[in-house]
């Protein structure tokens, strides 16, 4: 009986051990359980806010192209017509020096 009696102390001991194991995993579980809700609230927060904040730079790139593109036009047309001028006079002195 001796030996009987040997072998469930241990089955018992083996019972407790397992018990503290699984209560310190849940532990764990718990904690991480803990963790990702906090991330998750703080991502929807984050989310949320960006979505009703308006974007004023967006309104202010928008207004200064506007501008940006109309004065660049025009100064590219000026631009090519005197270029363009200046072509011609150049041709034209060319042409008057192998002329004469």
């Amino acid at each position: 009986m001796n030996r009987v009696e040997e072998l469930l102390a241990k089955v018992n001991d083996l019972q407790r051990k397992e018990e503290a194991e699984k209560k310190k995993n849940t532990r764990v579980v718990w904690i991480f359980a803990a963790v990702g809700i906090v991330v998750a609230v703080a991502a929807a927060v984050y989310g949320i806010y960006r979505f009703f904040t308006p974007d004023y730079l967006e309104d202010f790139e928008d207004d200064f192209e506007d501008d940006f593109e109309d004065d660049f036009f025009e100064d590219d047309e000026e631009d090519s017509a005197k270029a363009e001028k200046k072509e011609e006079e150049v041709k034209e002195e060319k042409e008057a020096a192998t002329e004469e």
